[in-house]
């Protein structure tokens, strides 16, 4: 089975938020579609390590923020790769609190939605929350939606782990031979990338230094991504 068929589908990206208990948080989706028209409904898939989605069961309330082509990588980083059990995710970008009294995300945004949770799908590992939506928005009509492929392409992004698309780089044809102490590294986030020659000053890592010799609490000097985020460059 060639595992890279599922690039093939197509998915946006977006933004999905949530308040539960005076706490705010959120998350980067590519899966998230409309289900009906009359009501309008809106379907999204969280996984079930994500605190945003058991916020999201416990307040019964969400919003989608549709990402656009100029989204930065610092909102890409800081909502699809950290957590929000040690960072506070909005403190940084601008957002609203919507009509059922959680946050819209937007920043680098072209529409919203805000959701009330009407039915839940168990799955193995994911949620397929589905939500009425109560108020909706466009914020910029000029702006172009981010699509995951575009990303996969243009930003040279992937999933995270808790994505519903992502895919382990083992599985895929292309797998890349054994990886050499001196070569380079790419940010999966923002595409920044680590070059032993180079290093990074700034943050304490002199030239000459190889990737695997970087401390593991490193973080992206430009999204704040973590070591782990990082994918050799072949």
């Amino acid at each position: 089975m060639d595992v890279t068929s599922f690039f093939r589908l197509s998915y946006g990206i977006y933004a999905v938020c949530t308040a539960d208990k005076g706490k705010t948080n959120g998350y980067i989706a590519n899966t998230v579609f409309q289900v009906s028209a009359d009501p309008p409904l809106l379907a999204v898939s969280c996984s079930k390590d994500n605190l945003s989605t058991q916020m999201i069961r416990n307040s019964g309330k969400f919003s989608v923020s549709v990402l656009t082509e100029q989204s930065s990588p610092e909102l890409i980083g800081m909502f699809g790769f950290k957590s929000g059990k040690q960072e506070e995710k909005f403190k940084s970008f601008p957002f609203f609190t919507g009509k059922l009294g959680i946050p819209i995300l937007t920043k680098d945004a072209a529409a919203w939605f805000e959701c009330e949770v009407v039915n839940q799908l168990e799955l193995e590992t994911h949620i397929l929350i589905i939500g009425k939506v109560h108020d909706c928005e466009i914020l910029d009509e000029s702006a172009t939606p981010m699509t995951y492929a575009w990303y996969r392409e243009f930003r040279r992004g992937l999933s995270p782990k808790n994505a519903p698309t992502y895919v382990d780089p083992s599985l895929k044809k292309d797998e890349p031979a054994a990886k050499i102490s001196t070569k380079r590294y790419q940010c999966i986030a923002c595409n920044f990338i680590y070059d032993p020659a180079i290093g990074d000053p700034d943050g304490g890592i002199p030239p000459g230094t190889a990737f695997e010799d970087i401390p593991d609490n490193w973080m992206c000097p430009v999204c704040g991504a973590s070591k782990d985020m990082f994918e050799e460059i072949v």
